[in-house]
């Protein structure tokens, strides 16, 4: 991932997500064989981690040499439970996006149903809060509040489904839910877990929050510019589903006639037809400018925190990932 390289530079990142990813595979395994069967193919699937990133590098802000030596157990238990709510939500995601895959792999709702998907990932939103509640009851309740806030912002994303008369401010409300509220919580609990001053966890807060905010208007960019093997994934994916993203938000604003081609399930030519009307409108670059003024305050919400190598990292994530997008 553009960007994730600024963290992963951090002497010891890398070898913490190790630990992660072991405690990761271990944090779903039962004595119910089939349970841990469909619980597991998210975790084995690898994926960037970014969740678990976030909260460890904040953890490695609690001191200049903190970024030298390994995260304590605290830490990286922490990662673990962000990263479960994360999994848990892409199960559910599946389920109403009717995915057949994921990750390369297919998908739990395509091999076994929507029932054992939805159960799947209650499942692992349920281990996250386990987890959570190991490290406090300040960081259960957060954990608890950020659950109900992505499922506030899912909610609010659904509800304005194919409606072309979606608004900038609807736009944003949604994402602030569905995907900076678990990111600024990455953080928090990073900073929580590591024992950092109350001034220093609330301005990792806030930085999460607006790097979350700057990751899905890229992501929600990169759907329209990119191309299925650039993504990953089928590119235009938003536009099918009746998704209008902020790129898309704009463009209608100086583009009647896309307008009048969405509203509805479209065909491949009038998805491809839709996206080069985004693409040439100016809109690309209005979305950016807005995932750059995010950025901007990510940026100065570190100025709250002493200068070390795990603040430095943090600080150079968000304009990388603005900067990355191929147009």
């Amino acid at each position: 991932m553009v960007g994730l390289a600024s963290l992963l530079d951090l002497p010891p990142l890398a070898d913490d997500l190790v630990r992660v990813e072991d405690a990761l595979r271990l944090s779903v395994e039962t004595a119910d064989s089939f349970l841990t069967e469909v619980a597991g193919p998210l975790v084995s699937a690898g994926g960037k981690r970014l969740r678990p990133a976030l909260a460890l590098t904040a953890a490695y802000a609690a001191a200049p040499d903190a970024s030298s030596r390994p995260a304590p157990e605290e830490a990286i238990m922490s990662g673990v439970s962000v990263e479960l709510v994360h999994l848990g939500s892409l199960y559910h995601d599946d389920v109403m996006d009717e995915a057949l895959t994921r990750r390369g792999v297919e998908s739990v709702n395509a091999r076994w149903g929507n029932l054992v998907a939805i159960l799947a990932g209650d499942f692992l939103l349920a281990r996250a809060s386990e987890i959570a509640a190991t490290l406090g009851t300040e960081v259960a309740g957060l954990l608890a509040a950020t659950i109900a806030d992505l499922c506030e912002g899912q909610v609010r994303e659904l509800t304005k489904i194919f409606d072309v008369g979606r608004s900038e401010e609807a736009y944003l409300k949604a994402i602030e839910g569905k995907t900076a509220a678990l990111m600024s919580a990455s953080c928090r609990i990073g900073g929580i877990v590591a024992a950092l001053p109350r001034p220093s966890i609330d301005a990792l807060t806030v930085y999460g929050q607006r790097l979350g905010m700057v990751f899905q208007i890229v992501d929600d960019v990169l759907d329209v510019v990119c191309t299925d093997e650039q993504l990953g994934k089928p590119s235009g994916n938003d536009l099918v589903q009746g998704v209008y993203t902020l790129p898309v938000i704009r463009a209608m604003e100086g583009a009647p006639d896309l307008s009048s081609l969405l509203g509805a399930p479209l065909d491949d030519a009038t998805m491809n037809k839709a996206r080069s009307i985004v693409r040439s409108n100016g809109a690309v670059s209005a979305a950016l400018s807005v995932a750059s003024d995010y950025a901007a305050e990510a940026e100065k919400a570190l100025d709250a925190l002493d200068d070390n190598p795990g603040v430095d990292a943090l600080r150079t994530l968000p304009r990388a990932l603005v900067e990355g997008v191929p147009v």
